[in-house]
């Protein structure tokens, strides 16, 4: 690369105001000058100004303006820390700063979180509301603010933790966990929604209504709300972010996605894409995320490793597998991987055992390659210099095609500010077509029996309000009113589903016999518990995924786990 050559394209595109372009040859010079460890000269840190990449800058080759800039965006992150934010990152804190809510759509290397702390440090809310989307997210977040604000903050995941109105806050929760909370605090400084999107039911059709319900709950004693998404182009008019102003910064990118159209010469051709999949681990020391999809092409690839791979011989490595074999089961195919510097990412994984993969990861001389299901963009902040598609659908059933806003949230993965400049993005299989995103969030009809109909009156239908009215009457004749209203204030109705809650409510009143009996699932003789169990099942019937007897003795035997150890259970099953 012709290094003098390349600050004059980024110059020329910056005075025909092209940064976009401007900034991502000046990303792809920076890896150049990276790879080959060359100090930046004063005319690549006045570019790296112009582009509003303050962080990237080199102190010990700025001239006076740079140094200001680095100086004038440095905020601080946490109790003892400060760091330089960019441009973007600046303005957001900014609006935040002035008490301005916001929806927000980024890219995932832009450095989210970095603003969350920044205004935490700098306008010490005294309640702080963080929603994510898994529990897997909750205990990342926890930890990473747990070093920055442990010593003037009490920061709670649990509803189990007590809390006085004077206390300074972090409450970290899934949406599911936060309804337990909704009558516990009664103001709210800042609402954070992390992956907001997931209140469409077009992205997240179970998770939606609980999470609307928490928007709509929380959001009442919220003085300030800041939602965060990738790859929203626009939304659509709703009550939601009726009053939060707006900003897609999509085109802000800190990082470099570099693609190979490798699908092209594969053609359909599967002998040949396994051995590029190949080509490209062995032919490379970094770290590869391969997205696989679904459960079935992970066991494909992870037999693919199984059989071309050799065994590396790291002592980290060797020692996870052989607690694997200790603690599982010797014949199970992530021993065989872990060894090879292989981990495996999916939504049926013990948290624990994706934790720790998760950090072998990121250890140098740990795992290598992660297969994995959509649960690595849903379920941690992690990414890699590559990321290898190796099939273009989705999991689940049918497996559709990936759409455009799936295929982005997964290539974004591909580098990270100061560690990867670039990410190399493999395509096995053809993307999607290029398409905007506009983001719809509408009521669901399973949330309606906790929604006010006065107040929400102009989101809803005539269908829908009529259902509140005769959901409110039926459930206040079965339970009392004055009961039905205080189940209503604590927050007691778990599930979303007001046909679900009606059906239970009319059950109680008509059989009150057969419930009286859930007080045997407290005995220590799991006899007991098959008919209260069947009952329950049958309340949610097809949900379940599984013959009902297999979950009944699942669960007997799963009560067992504070005596037995993983392999006794696993002996029992």
């Amino acid at each position: 690369m012709d290094i003098f050559q390349t600050c004059h394209l980024i110059n020329e595109n910056l005075q025909q105001q092209n940064e976009v372009e401007a900034r991502n040859n000046l990303i792809q010079l920076l890896d150049y000058h990276k790879s080959n460890e060359i100090p930046y000269s004063p005319l690549v840190n006045s570019l790296i100004r112009q582009t509003g990449l303050f962080p990237y800058l080199q102190l010990q080759s700025c001239n006076w303006q740079d140094r200001f800039a680095h100086e004038a965006f440095k905020v601080r992150v946490s109790e003892t820390e400060e760091k330089t934010l960019h441009r973007e990152q600046s303005l957001l804190l900014k609006k935040l700063v002035d008490g301005e809510s916001l929806a927000v759509s980024a890219p995932t290397s832009f450095g989210k979180s970095f603003v969350i702390d920044s205004f935490i440090s700098i306008k010490k809310p005294r309640k702080v509301v963080i929603l994510v989307p898994t529990i897997a997210l909750t205990d990342e977040t926890r930890r990473r603010l747990y070093k920055k604000f442990a010593n003037s903050y009490k920061i709670i995941t649990t509803t189990e933790v007590g809390f006085n109105e004077d206390d300074y806050c972090i409450f970290v929760f899934p949406q599911e966990r936060a309804i337990s909370y909704i009558s516990k605090i009664n103001e709210i400084d800042i609402l954070v929604i992390d992956e907001f999107y997931k209140a469409s039911s077009k992205y997240d059709k179970e998770r939606s209504p609980s999470l609307i319900k928490a928007i709509i709950k929380l959001g009442k004693v919220a003085k300030q709300k800041y939602f965060l998404a990738p790859n929203i182009t626009t939304i659509k008019d709703n009550i939601f972010t009726k009053d939060m102003e707006f900003l897609s910064m999509l085109d802000f990118h800190t990082v470099y996605l570099e693609k190979h159209e490798l699908y092209k010469e594969i053609n359909g051709d599967e002998i040949l894409k396994s051995e590029k999949l190949l080509d490209i681990v062995r032919g490379s020391e970094a770290k590869s995320l391969i997205y696989a999809a679904s459960y079935t092409q992970i066991e494909k690839v992870g037999l693919l490793f199984i059989e071309r791979l050799p065994h590396l011989d790291l002592k980290l490595l060797n020692e996870f597998g052989q607690w694997l074999i200790e603690n599982y089961d010797t014949n199970w195919q992530l021993v065989n991987l872990i060894i090879r510097g292989v981990g495996i990412h999916n939504g049926r994984m013990h948290r624990s055992l994706s934790q720790i993969q998760v950090k072998l990861f990121e250890e140098v001389s740990g795992i290598t390659n992660m297969i994995s299901t959509s649960s690595i963009i849903e379920g941690v902040n992690t990414s890699a210099e590559n990321v290898i598609i190796w099939r273009n659908r989705k999991g689940g059933r049918g497996n559709a095609y990936l759409d455009d806003f799936t295929y982005k949230n997964i290539i974004g993965r591909g580098g990270r500010m100061f560690k990867h400049f670039v990410g190399k993005i493999f395509l096995l299989e053809a993307p999607p077509a290029d398409d905007t995103t506009q983001l719809s969030i509408d009521f669901p009809d399973d949330i309606l029996g906790d929604i006010d109909e006065t107040i929400y009156q102009d989101s809803l239908n005539t269908e829908q309000i009529d259902k509140i009215i005769t959901f409110k009457k039926e459930m206040a004749a079965l339970l009392g009113e004055d009961c039905f209203k205080r189940l209503l204030k604590d927050g007691a109705f778990q599930q979303s589903s007001y046909e679900f809650i009606r059906q239970i409510a009319r059950d109680m009143k008509n059989n009150p016999n057969e419930w009286k009996g859930f007080s045997f699932l407290n005995s220590e003789d799991t006899n007991n518990w098959d008919h209260y169990l069947y009952k329950v099942l049958r309340l949610i019937p097809g949900n379940w995924e599984v013959e009902y007897s297999k979950f009944v003795s699942f669960i007997k035997i799963l009560s067992n786990n504070w005596t037995k150890s993983i392999p006794q259970l696993l002996e029992e099953l």
